[in-house]
């Protein structure tokens, strides 16, 4: 009994250091965010509360434990209080399958990046929960927005990962990793690296492709009624999903936790910093698109997705698999 409660406590404690840190980093790259939006635009973004308002992120969400949480009485109480719920779960536990290094990783499975992919999958479940269940029309287009555009993408993104696949031979996450030990995949699947680049920017609703929101047709899209903390825990898991895909493209194409260069200024960087490192820079990208591009219409959303990025992404598998058959360097047995 003794041996089981220890093995337990040791889980925890593992989910616990790797969970905390996340939920710290979602409230820090909120403030990256808005600095860099501020650059952008020649402004200061926060710079009061704390040192360089490192603090503001703190002070927004004490403002939101402390606000009323209001549930519109004609909703489905039960379905509108857990739509946030999954979407902040989902998005935390995509992390355990992520590796910082070759041996940090909490659950270091041979299907790593079907796990990843099934539960990025998952997350459009909770928008959909939340826009049916407030019983509003805003939030009800909204999800319906959201539904549409996170399915299409995904199926980029899945066709995008079969071209790293046959490349590696392997689901491992760790596998895909250290299979770049010579090469970053990005140089030689580049295309698939931009487009798996902007395909991210809308699973995640992220502008220019934040349209379930779309504050001038939709008010604020499925979040329209929610308040409170339960309107935080959906931001929490759309900034959890952002570092989540910042994190995917970082292992699929940047080398992971690998160095640029194996010599002594390099060499001395424990592994895990080099993954957040990337992982900040591809962050990075994601906000100054969001200060730089302007928001695209629905219609060009879908014919982006379906009639560019799908065909292409296809078409670049069949080349990939056609060069590595020639040549023989197909990794699969």
């Amino acid at each position: 009994m003794i041996e089981y409660l220890l093995i337990v406590f040791s889980e925890v404690y593992k989910i616990l250091f790797l969970l905390i840190p996340v939920l710290i980093s979602v409230a820090m790259i909120v403030w990256l965010d808005r600095r860099v939006w501020a650059f952008v635009q020649k402004r200061r973004g926060p710079n009061v509360v704390g040192p360089f308002g490192l603090f503001q992120s703190l002070a927004d969400a004490l403002k939101y434990v402390f606000k009323e949480i209001i549930i519109p009485a004609s909703s489905n109480k039960t379905i509108f209080i857990l739509a946030p719920i999954v979407t902040m779960t989902l998005a935390l536990v995509a992390w355990a399958v992520i590796p910082f290094s070759e041996t940090k990783v909490l659950a270091n499975i041979n299907v790593g990046i079907l796990y990843l992919f099934a539960v990025s999958s998952l997350s459009v479940y909770g928008i959909i929960m939340g826009g049916w269940a407030s019983n509003s029309k805003y939030p009800f287009l909204g999800s319906i927005r959201s539904a549409a555009q996170m399915v299409s993408y995904e199926v980029s993104i899945g066709v995008i990962i079969i071209n790293v696949l046959l490349c590696v031979g392997s689901l491992n996450l760790n596998d895909i990793v250290l299979a770049q030990e010579k090469i970053w995949f990005v140089i030689p699947l580049f295309p698939m690296f931009v487009i798996f680049f902007i395909s991210a920017l809308a699973e995640t609703n992220r502008p220019p492709f934040d349209l379930p929101e779309a504050e001038a047709e939709l008010v604020a899209g499925y979040q329209t009624e929610y308040s409170g903390m339960m309107y935080a825990m959906f931001w929490l898991g759309e900034y959890a999903n952002i570092l989540l895909m910042c994190a995917m493209g970082s292992i699929l194409f940047l080398g992971g936790w690998l160095s640029p260069v194996d010599i002594f200024p390099f060499s001395i960087i424990p592994s895990p910093f080099w993954l957040i490192f990337k992982i900040l820079f591809l962050f990075i990208l994601f906000s100054l698109v969001k200060a730089i591009v302007p928001r695209y219409r629905y219609d060009q959303l879908m014919k982006l997705g379906w009639k560019i990025f799908l065909p292409f992404s296809l078409i670049w598998v069949i080349l990939t698999s056609s060069y590595l058959f020639y040549f023989d360097l197909l990794p699969i047995n």
